[in-house]
């Protein structure tokens, strides 16, 4: 754990006068030196535009840029590395296939089935999709512990739904649906499914030929790796399906006045000039997960919720938002009857970084009847004695809200 953290400089930082302890890591993790050492290299000594270049710098920098899509396409397991499409992130990466996949097959009365515990990035796509083409979204529903109700997902489905659309994990609950169990019983009625993998690629192993899944998505950010870089993994006989999302350079083959022939897969949905140096640091975030095993990363991460969810019962008040059975390194709670953003900036005064509000997830609270949480999410690099002041700051401020 030593030498994990000590890759983190950030986590040597102090916030007024506290040791930062960083706990919002479902909103982004933390980068290691090795990420932020490739984004350095790369502008310092590689800057290049890919793919289109005669030159040394661009011939290399289109090496390293597709090396990182077969690193990818291992990582998950993917049969073929033009399966793999960079993006900026899940949200354009859902926003993608419900572009293309709307105009593509999507008509008056279809429907798309999502779940209840959506983050608005895999809900407001689809309603717009919907709108444009006089669809209906249907909402597989969830327990009070936050558990998917997979009877009632098996009923909403009938020969009108054209798509299913779920989260690997709950960015607010915590909740590791089902994916393998949904995915093989929308493809009993041939309906393709979309993951939105945002809060699982870093927690749990993802292998998208064993889960069988159509689409699978996710941010890089989340992974150790910089901001504005993700991947749209989809099969390769449905990507070839769809139109292309943007048009502009490097998605063409041919281009006249009259009419324009598109680019193979992958390039047919890499519009314009990528963010070449942020795929490189996903590249390296790779390498560094990869380091440390994705098994023991998440038996670590286990080790802390568990550990964190006993002490915190100690707390006067706690209500725990998301208690399913099968969860990651999430919790999700409230203190009496004090306003989550309260408790977030009292926490904050004493070093510690939670995340608090909706989540971007207000059905979710609707269900719930609240206005929002308190968020704590762990990664790789948390310890229990960071859990320990932590409980220790909520038990300190229980009486100035109380």
């Amino acid at each position: 754990m030593e030498n994990i953290r000590e890759q983190f400089d950030i986590l040597n930082s102090t916030v007024y006068g506290k040791p930062l302890v960083y706990f919002d890591n479902a909103a982004t993790t933390q980068k290691p030196r090795s990420v932020v050492d490739t984004l350095t290299r790369y502008y310092i000594t590689l800057n290049s535009n890919i793919h289109r270049g005669a030159h040394y710098l661009s011939n290399t920098a289109t090496e390293a840029y597709e090396q990182c899509r077969r690193k990818v396409q291992s990582f998950i397991n993917a049969k073929h590395a033009h399966e793999i499409v960079f993006t900026r992130g899940t949200t354009e990466s859902i926003n993608l296939v419900a572009s293309s996949f709307g105009k593509r097959f999507l008509n008056s009365g279809d429907e798309i089935v999502i779940s209840g515990m959506e983050h608005h990035s895999n809900i407001v796509p689809w309603q717009l999709a919907c709108q444009e083409k006089g669809a209906k979204l249907k909402v597989i529903p969830f327990s009070e512990q936050g558990v998917l109700d997979f009877e009632a997902f098996k009923q909403l489905l009938n020969e009108h739904t054209k798509l299913v659309a779920v989260n690997h994990v709950s960015n607010t609950l915590g909740s590791i649906n089902p994916i393998k169990d949904i995915v093989q019983y929308a493809h009993s009625f041939n309906i393709p499914v979309l993951i939105d993998g945002a809060q699982g690629i870093s927690h749990i192993g993802v292998d998208v030929q064993d889960i069988d899944c159509d689409f699978y998505c996710f941010s890089g950010h989340k992974m150790y790796a910089p901001m504005g870089v993700g991947v749209l993994y989809g099969k390769e006989e449905i990507l070839n399906e769809l139109p292309p999302y943007q048009g502009g350079g490097e998605m063409i083959k041919d281009v006249t006045f009259e009419k324009t022939t598109y680019n193979e897969l992958p390039f047919k949905f890499e519009a314009g000039t990528p963010s070449v140096g942020d795929v490189l640091g996903l590249d390296a975030a790779i390498d560094f997960m990869n380091t440390i095993g994705i098994n023991n990363i998440a038996q670590h991460e286990d080790m802390l919720l568990q550990y964190a969810m006993q002490q915190m019962q100690q707390i006067e008040g706690i209500r725990f938002i998301g208690t399913a059975p099968n969860k990651t390194s999430v919790i999700s709670f409230l203190l009496g009857t004090s306003h989550p953003y309260d408790v977030g900036t009292l926490l904050d005064k004493l070093g510690i970084a939670v995340r608090t509000g909706h989540h971007c997830t207000q059905p979710i609270m609707e269900r719930y009847g609240i206005p929002g949480t308190v968020r704590a999410s762990f990664a790789v690099y948390n310890t229990t004695q960071e859990v320990d002041i932590f409980v220790n700051a909520l038990k300190r401020i229980v009486p100035m809200l109380m």
